[in-house]
Order: structure tokens, then C-alpha cells, then sequence
């Protein structure tokens, strides 16, 4: 848009908008106030017992789900984008489905089954007479295998659309060459998509440093169990603030690596094409069908079928706690969600309509980095940031106490989730028709009613889905910042597993699930119909 047809800021826009940025801002910006005040003798137990185990845990973690988030995503989008083989189609979406699963669910389902008294195990013990057991708990490899189950669809996802957008005619130059198809995928494919890998690297690590479930279950402790033991267990919020900010180090470490190479090695190939598949027949094609329906009956089909069997087996009438849990759930993740789509509309509006300076622009860039932040670490930076508005005032806990700070934290958190969407739709609104509008008298509520609004509309409906089912499935903020007494679907799912009692917390889990599945489809059912919309080109 030129910049004469911006038009410029009052000084009311102005402060508006810093209000914006500063509400979202702030929580990040107090974990780094928490170094006033150091707890020698907490930070002395904790660098002589568990520092070190600390920081190797959660690299180990990172490691391993990095080499299987990687192996599953990179394999499955080459098979579904490169073969032809029977069910392709149908598999080229089903795999999406594990999306719809939180890691804690699929956590506590792998424990009931696979743990040395679950079912697997005492069938080879007392079926077969096979002694001895395997402990899926020790180590990380149980953890860290459950999480490249949930969070491989990040790099199948992107993956998947850099293989589309390949240019067929590169691979057949390296066939036609001689090169096999696995050749030709190792020297061609892979290196082309190798941004796109990296980004979903980059989005399923977030993930492992955001978690709280899956590690509490598995009793594997990384910094996220100990930001939240240093809160609750020792009462020391500084101490948690400090570990928090160890903490975001290595996601904006995470971060800084991901921008670098894709700016080392950027590759530009447009939009999806017309590719040519290796048909994959006999001993192949059953490998290949084998291989995807394993994955997803692992990511998917085994909590669906095992939750469902423990759903009906403890099932003796409707509880009505389930059904304050959907409220309290939804309540929650509705209203937020509507507040977080509201803030990213008018954020992006303000960048489509005015002139920015290069300060503004920071500061409304900044407002989306909360997604790279472990929910534990909202947690801390909001109630840093909440305590020291109520010391403000009376002193009294008039917004650190109650619902105040989790939908702050949940703004914070999926910002960029709501925002990226948004930000799309605004790019499809060619300058020339609001333009033309303006000429012709109409106000900025005609303006917006009649052409803002339905080509925003699907941009905004996504954004809502997602930011809805992001809160719904967000465990660590939620636990550690609700009221006293406020549970949800997703706090008591993790409260139940962790006492053992599977089989109570399977429908709050397939409550959860539902409503993740739901999500899914009518996200793709919006994408879809985008689709068929016409872009308007700039």
C-alpha cells in the first residue's frame, strides 16, 4: 500500500495501540525484573542437586524428539506427496488427526497400557510365560517417543506443502539421471524442503520446552517441573521467574537457529503443483500401508480405542463435574479466544491502515513471540507483572487472584496464533477498493461492514478455532494460574492420570479429544472454502 494513502495516527490511536502492546508485553518483560531478589540458599540447592540433571534432561528430551519428530513427519509427507499406493488420499489427511490428541492424554493412555502392570505386559507374563518387564518410565526414550507421536504433524504439516510446491521437473532431471527415488529424495527433495523442516523442528521443540503433562507423568524432570515446584513446593515465585528466563534463553535460542538457516538456505517454489508419484505395488505398497497405519493407530487409534474402553467400563451415570469442567473449559477458551482475535484484528488493521514507525512495528512483532514461551513461563511473567499492578494500588490481589491473569497469559501465549491468520486475510485486500470506498463517502463502519468483513471473516473464524482448541489442550499456565476450585477438562485429565485413576480421567480425555477432532474439521472445512475464494491480488 503506498503511504499516501495511509492515514495517519491520532494521538488516541497512538496510546491505544502502545496500551495493546504493552498489556501483551509486559508479562515477558517482568521475568527479566526477577533478578532483583535471588534466593541464595534455593538457587545453591538447586545448582548443587539438580542443575545439571536439569538442563541434560531437557536436552536429551530435545534431542530425541527432534530425531523423531524428524524421522515421522519427513517420511510420512515424502510418502504421501512422492508414492501412489492405496489409501494415499484418505492417509495424506488422517494423518493430521494426532493434532487432536494432548501429550498428557496419549501419556497416561501409554502408561495404563504399556506400563509393567498394564495389559501388554502382564499378557507376556502370564500368557506367555516370558518373565522380566520393561519400565517405559526410565529414561527419556518413553517420553520422548510419546512426543514425536503428538508432535510430528508440525513438520509433516510444512513439509508436506514444501514437497507440493517442488517443481516436478527436479526430481526427474536427478531420475533421469540415474538416481533411485530415495536418491533422488536424499540429494533433491530433502535439501529443497529443508527450511520448512527446520521451521517444524522449530514448532514441535517449542512444544517438548512448553510441556508440563507428559513430563509430570513420567516423572522426568526438566526445567518446566522445576519452574513449577520452585513455585508451589518452595514458594519462591523469583526463583521460578529466574529459571523461567534459563528457560526462554534456549527457546530464543531455538528461535535465532531456526531464522538462520532458513536465511542461509531459502528456497522460493510458489504454489502447490502437479507431482509425479512412484507407484509403489506389492511387498512396497504393504510396507508403506503398515507403516502409516502403525503411526496412526500409535498416535491416534490406541487413545481413542483405550480411553473409549475405560469411559464405558467406569461409566455408572452422567457426572455432573464433568459437566462444570466443559463450562469452565470453554467459558474460558471462548471468551479468550474472542479477546485474542479482537486484539490481532485490530493490531493488524492499525499495520494495514496507518503509517508505522519502525519502534511501532517492533512492538507489534513483539506482541507475537509469547508462542515460543512455555505456558510455565507465562505463568510466572503474568503473576510477576499482576503483583506489581496490585501493589500499585492497595495492595490487594484485585488481578493476580482470579480469571484476570489466565486469560492474560492465554492472550499472551497465542498471539501469533491468532495473529497469522489475520495478517493473511488482510493481505488478500487489495488498497485500491478501500480506496476507492473512502472516494466515495463511506464511513470506516460502511467500510469495514461491507468490505473488511467478509473477506476477513474466514481468516478470523480460523483464528478463533485454533486459539479455542490451543486453550483447551493448554495444561501448564492453566494448572498453575486458575482459582482455587476453577477446573478443566484439561486439568483434571492431568490430575486423575497422576493419581492413577486412568479409567476417570478417560472421558474428560475424550471430551477433550472430541472437541479437538471437531476443531480439525471445521478448520479444514474453512480452509477449503478460502480456497475457492478468488485472492485479490495487490
Amino acid at each position: 500500500m503506498k503511504r499516501s494513502a495511509l492515514k495517519p495516527f491520532t494521538l488516541f490511536s497512538k496510546l491505544a495501540l502502545w496500551a495493546l502492546i504493552l498489556l501483551i508485553s509486559l508479562p515477558i518483560l517482568s521475568l527479566g525484573f526477577s533478578w532483583h531478589r535471588i534466593d541464595s540458599g534455593l538457587w545453591q540447592h538447586l545448582s548443587d542437586n539438580l542443575l545439571l540433571e536439569l538442563l541434560g534432561n531437557t536436552f536429551q528430551l530435545l534431542l530425541g524428539v527432534a530425531i523423531g519428530t524428524g524421522v515421522l513427519g519427513i517420511s510420512l509427507a515424502w510418502l504421501v506427496t512422492r508414492c501412489e499406493f492405496p489409501g494415499r488420499r484418505w492417509f495424506e489427511w488422517l494423518l493430521f488427526l494426532p493434532f487432536a490428541v494432548p501429550a498428557y492424554v496419549l501419556a497416561f493412555v501409554f502408561l495404563g497400557v504399556f506400563d509393567y502392570a498394564g495389559p501388554v505386559q502382564s499378557f507376556f507374563r502370564d500368557t506367555l510365560n516370558m518373565q522380566g518387564g520393561l519400565d517405559i518410565r526410565e529414561g527419556v526414550w518413553g517420553v520422548a517417543f510419546i512426543m514425536s507421536l503428538v508432535f510430528y504433524p508440525y513438520v509433516y504439516l510444512l513439509t508436506r506443502s514444501a514437497f507440493l510446491a517442488q517443481p516436478p521437473n527436479y526430481t526427474e532431471a536427478a531420475r533421469s539421471l540415474g538416481d533411485s527415488p530415495f536418491r533422488a529424495f536424499w540429494r533433491v527433495s530433502l535439501p529443497l524442503a529443508r527450511p520448512a523442516v527446520i521451521a517444524g523442528l522449530s514448532l514441535a521443540l517449542m512444544e517438548v520446552l512448553a510441556d508440563f503433562g507428559t513430563v509430570a507423568i513420567f516423572n522426568y524432570d526438566t526445567f518446566t517441573t522445576a519452574i513449577y515446584s520452585s513455585w508451589v513446593d518452595y514458594r519462591s515465585l523469583e526463583t521460578a521467574a529466574q529459571l523461567s528466563t534459563l528457560l526462554l534463553i534456549i527457546a530464543a535460542t531455538l528461535i535465532a537457529l531456526e531464522h538462520y538457516q532458513r536465511g542461509k538456505r531459502a528456497f522460493h517454489s510458489g504454489l502447490p503443483r502437479q507431482q509425479t508419484r512412484y507407484r509403489l505395488q506389492g511387498v512396497k505398497a504393504i510396507a508403506t500401508w503398515g507403516y502409516l497405519s502403525g503411526v496412526l493407530l500409535l498416535a491416534f487409534g490406541l487413545p481413542l480405542i483405550q480411553l473409549s474402553l475405560w469411559a464405558y467400563q467406569s461409566f455408572s451415570g452422567w457426572d455432573p463435574r464433568l459437566s462444570e469442567w466443559i463450562g469452565n473449559s470453554l467459558i474460558l477458551a471462548v471468551f479468550s479466544a474472542l479477546l485474542t482475535v479482537l486484539i490481532a484484528l485490530i493490531l493488524n488493521a492499525v499495520i494495514h491502515n496507518h503509517p508505522l514507525s519502525r519502534l511501532q512495528t517492533f512492538g507489534i512483532r513483539f506482541t507475537t513471540l509469547g508462542y515460543a514461551l512455555p505456558g510455565s513461563v507465562l505463568a510466572v511473567g503474568v503473576m510477576l507483572f499482576l503483583f506489581e499492578v496490585d501493589g500499585l494500588l492497595d495492595g490487594g490481589l484485585w488481578f493476580s487472584s482470579g480469571l484476570f491473569a489466565l486469560v492474560i497469559a492465554y492472550m499472551v501465549r497465542f498471539m501469533a496464533v491468532a495473529f497469522g491468520p489475520v495478517e493473511s486475510s488482510f493481505k488478500t485486500i487489495k488498497p485500491s477498493i478501500s480506496e476507492a470506498a473512502r472516494n466515495l463517502g463511506a464511513s470506516p463502519l460502511e467500510l469495514f461492514k461491507r468490505i473488511y468483513w467478509p473477506l476477513l471473516t474466514p481468516g478470523l473464524l480460523t483464528a478463533l478455532f485454533l486459539v479455542t482448541l490451543d486453550i483447551l489442550k493448554e495444561l501448564p499456565a492453566t494448572y498453575l494460574l486458575r482459582p482455587f476450585g476453577w477446573d478443566t477438562l484439561a486439568v483434571r485429565t492431568f490430575e486423575l492420570s497422576t493419581e492413577g485413576l486412568y479409567e476417570a480421567a478417560a472421558l474428560p480425555a475424550l471430551v477433550l479429544m472430541g472437541i479437538g477432532l471437531a476443531g480439525l474439521v471445521i478448520i479444514e472445512v474453512l480452509r477449503a472454502r478460502a480456497e475457492k475464494r478468488r485472492p485479490i491480488s495487490h
